[in-house]
């Protein structure tokens, strides 16, 4: 018996359930962006530090010494160890001290280290279990390898629920009202989208035939040597795979020459690439860009083009942070399901499925 009554009920622990997958291979950051010091980013509510350690390999972890707490990537890097730049504490790729100033540090605890593979032009980490993580897991970009396709992109932090991304990614009706003056036109609107699943991956498409070309796609055509004031067919095929990643291929061609399957002299073609890792519950880093298969050697084209497209993603940015601010000032309020949301449904359906897995598995192993 409590001395003041009865015994107070036992209080439960609830572990707050992240929204996204862990087990998975997140883009954390592009290559260049380790060129001159460590580089701190919170991936999954998680703050990490990556750095290129031994032999010039990327290794990533935990953004806190063990020394005093402070920052690990407000140091540096010497000989391939990090360098705390409060104490002089160095870290090794897997996490161990290995040394400090005047000091013995065998005794000293380890912090975590993360898997981390550098491939297709980006560095990936795998946030969860690292005994579960597979390299052969990262998606094959054909794209990345190949000198038949160029590749511009760039980096947005954004304040939003990264599912909210992945729906506006997976429904292209609002280029017809957001990017009204680069690539929004109203025929995309008036073309029913098709949506499909096979296992984890959504696609969902439009086709549209005999239409103006829209300014993105004028410029396009005219870096591929095409006339751009002709009547266009135009497609839009969006596919998403777990656990955030968009890749969507889009181009015009020169109408009745087949659309998406007209040769290659006659159209503009590319693959938007959108590689979304959350930072927070509500704020991702976004990694966005274009891939493309016609004059590959051009990178004047491919600046031009990138600045086109990320003026273009820019105009999302102040949507998705309102749509967000909203969703937060009124948690309890029921969301509209249309047809044009069929895409992004269905990939929300694909993460849960992925989220109860992991939860059935944490479950598992807790009791064994």
């Amino acid at each position: 018996m409590h001395p003041c009554g009865p015994e107070p009920p036992e209080e439960k622990t609830v572990t707050h359930q992240a929204p996204y997958p862990k087990n998975t291979w997140y883009v954390a950051c592009t290559p260049d962006e380790l060129e001159d010091k460590p580089l701190g980013r919170t991936i999954c509510n998680e703050p990490i530090v990556f750095f290129r350690g031994d032999e010039g390999h990327v290794a990533a972890v935990e953004d806190f010494c063990p020394h005093r707490g402070a920052p690990l990537s407000l140091g540096f890097v010497r000989d391939g160890k990090l360098v705390c730049g409060y104490h002089g504490l160095e870290m090794g790729c897997n996490g161990k001290c290995s040394s400090m100033p005047g000091q013995r540090v065998r005794g000293f605890p380890s912090i975590r280290a993360y898997p981390v593979e550098e491939r297709h032009g980006f560095v990936w980490i795998w946030p969860g279990d690292p005994d579960k993580a597979d390299p052969t897991l990262i998606p094959e970009l054909h794209w990345a390898n190949d000198p038949a396709w160029a590749y511009g992109g760039g980096l947005y932090h954004i304040h939003c629920d990264y599912r909210l991304m992945i729906d506006n990614l997976m429904d292209l009706t609002h280029e017809t009202y957001v990017h009204a003056s680069s690539i929004g036109q109203p025929e995309i609107e008036e073309a029913a989208p098709d949506t499909k699943v096979e296992g984890d991956e959504v696609t969902t498409g439009r086709h549209m035939h005999d239409i103006p070309a829209p300014p993105f796609w004028q410029t396009a055509l005219r870096g591929n040597g095409l006339a751009d004031d002709v009547p266009v067919d135009r497609w839009q095929i969006c596919r998403f795979t777990p656990p955030s990643h968009v890749l969507i291929e889009v181009g015009v061609a020169h109408a009745g020459h087949g659309g998406y399957d007209a040769p290659a002299d006659l159209k503009a073609s590319s693959i938007v690439v959108d590689f979304i890792t959350p930072e927070t519950d509500t704020s991702i880093w976004y990694f966005w860009g274009m891939a493309r298969n016609f004059k590959p050697e051009d990178q004047e084209l491919t600046d031009r083009i990138r600045e086109g497209q990320g003026q273009i993603f820019s105009e999302d940015l102040e949507m998705l942070e309102s749509q967000q601010r909203n969703l937060l000032r009124y948690p309890d309020r029921q969301l509209l399901k249309l047809n044009i949301d069929g895409g992004g449904v269905q990939a929300r359906r694909v993460i849960d499925r992925i989220l109860a897995e992991e939860r059935e598995s944490r479950d598992t192993e807790a009791t064994t």
